[in-house]
């Protein structure tokens, strides 16, 4: 990695000064220049230059680079949550690009900074990753490389089952921790029902449970309450190594800091997305430039019919608070407004847009902020529809204009990234110390084949059987991993037809 060049850091230096003229308020930005094998290799990291070794990461680089000799897809920028904020610019880029770059940098930078979703990050996570990859390496040198990454394997598996919200979100006082840790304290200390992993029985990696059963059976249920962050849970009370401990908790960690980026990845996108179109367009970019520049930004903004782009929405979503709020299309008296003609004429001058944009830039994420400012006047202007592939046809078709609907759809995909949200119920589960998890279903099953490929990761790191409560076809089960197959129990069973 190279530091700029003259040229780009005397442009670098006056887009900062014009994005701080503005209103940005962003960390101390390093831009360092890579060539395109480079970005490859960062962003397979996540952005960071340095993480321990897994074949995953290989993987991601070689999708990556194959992707940019190509000429399928090309990284003009990558820029980390840190304190300084580091940013990647792409050798070989024309100057315009390198601008726009710069200028979309400084906009990530201050969402970074401001956002309160990303507030509890850690700002020395380059630090961190650097630290984390030394203790991982030390693992592998002392027990194997392949036992490490096997189990590291099994970590990554399940590291989305975290509680994105408890960052932010007082939890247990003192005291009902206290009162938790004397009703487990047997089952974290004496570790009952694992004594017969080592005395030679067979849990989920092989041996005989017949043990010790009746001490089992006097075992209290805990956790107290729900518990949403899976991974804690199975590093306060999983039968694990120190170094398995410590690793899980590695990758717990990481997941809780790139978690606030999928929590506002439209917003963060919207937000840099604006803001780069504005200063190019009104401070930084020569007349020689706007050919170029509206070729590369109609390129990111770019969205296909049945397409979404965070990108587009965003900024989309940006200007249209400024423009509201600019005309003072908000309250009760214009929401009470029914009149067609009235509204379009709407204007009373208060000129509160660009204080709400960067009041919406500080509270919100994604969720709150499509529940909140996508209306169906914004959804009607910018055409977002759902729409259906009509196989007869060959062709997608528009299959509803219901705005509920798909403001609800798009709502769906954005919690928790649509992706399951699984509680842990009980970890002495029929008193065999057996974990139960409870899906929180809402109206989408689960994928029979990656619930069982979690249950079985989440076993191998338990140490004993699995069982998840959820809903499948319409009926209440509980399917179970013993070690060595699958078993489902039906909590519902089907009513008797009164026909018969």
């Amino acid at each position: 990695m190279d530091s700029l060049p003259l040229e780009l850091q005397i442009e670098r230096d006056r887009i900062e000064k014009i994005a701080a003229d503005y209103g940005l308020d962003f960390f101390k930005t390093i831009f360092e220049m890579v060539d395109y094998d480079q970005m490859s290799q960062l962003a397979a990291y996540g952005g960071f230059p340095t993480r321990y070794p897994h074949w995953n990461f290989g993987m991601q680089y070689e999708q990556l680079s194959k992707g940019y000799e190509y000429g399928l897809s090309k990284i003009y920028e990558m820029v980390i949550n840190t304190d300084p904020c580091y940013a990647y610019l792409m050798k070989g880029n024309e100057l315009v690009d390198q601008k726009l770059v710069m200028a979309h940098v400084f906009g990530h930078c201050d969402f970074f900074k401001n956002n309160k979703w990303f507030e509890p990050t850690d700002r020395k996570m380059m630090d961190t990753m650097a630290n984390h990859a030394t203790r991982i390496r030390r693992y592998m040198d002392r027990y194997g490389y392949d036992v490490v990454e096997n189990f590291i394997d099994r970590c990554l598996s399940i590291e989305n089952l975290i509680d994105r919200y408890s960052p932010y979100v007082k939890r247990a006082t003192k005291e009902e921790r206290r009162q938790e840790k004397e009703r487990v304290e047997n089952i974290r200390n004496d570790r009952f029902y694992m004594q017969e992993y080592m005395e030679g029985g067979a849990d989920v990696r092989g041996i005989d449970p017949a043990a010790q059963e009746e001490r089992a059976s006097q075992a209290p249920n805990f956790p107290i309450r729900p518990e949403r962050d899976v991974l804690l849970f199975l590093i306060n009370y999983a039968q694990l190594e120190n170094w398995q401990q410590d690793i899980l908790s590695i990758i717990r960690d990481e997941s809780y800091y790139f978690s606030p980026q999928g929590m506002t990845k439209i917003m963060n996108e919207g937000w840099a997305s604006y803001w780069h179109s504005k200063l190019m367009t009104e401070k930084i970019m020569h007349d020689c430039d706007i050919i170029t520049f509206a070729d590369k930004h109609a390129g990111t903004m770019a969205m296909s019919p049945n397409g979404f782009n965070p990108y587009k929405v965003g900024i989309e979503l940006f200007r249209d608070i400024e423009e509201r709020w600019n005309k003072g299309r908000f309250g009760r008296e214009w929401e009470e407004l029914d009149n067609f003609e009235e509204k379009n004429r709407w204007d009373k001058h208060v000129g509160l847009g660009r204080k709400k944009i960067f009041e919406v830039r500080r509270d919100y994420n994604d969720v709150t902020f499509i529940d909140e400012f996508l209306t169906e006047d914004f959804c009607v202007r910018n055409k977002m529809f759902v729409y259906n592939f009509n196989k007869r046809t060959g062709q997608f078709e528009l299959d509803t204009r219901n705005f509920k609907a798909i403001k609800q759809q798009l709502l769906f995909q954005l919690t928790n990234h649509g992706q399951p949200i699984i509680d842990v119920v009980n970890g002495n589960h029929n008193n065999r110390g057996e974990l139960l998890l409870k899906h929180l279903h809402e109206g989408v099953d689960m994928q029979p084949n990656y619930m069982e490929e979690t249950l079985k990761n989440v076993a191998y790191i338990w140490g004993r059987p699995v069982n998840i409560h959820t809903k499948m076809d319409d009926k209440e089960s509980i399917f179970r991993w013993d070690g060595k197959e699958f078993s489902e129990e039906k909590l519902e069973e089907d009513k008797p037809n009164d026909k018969q």
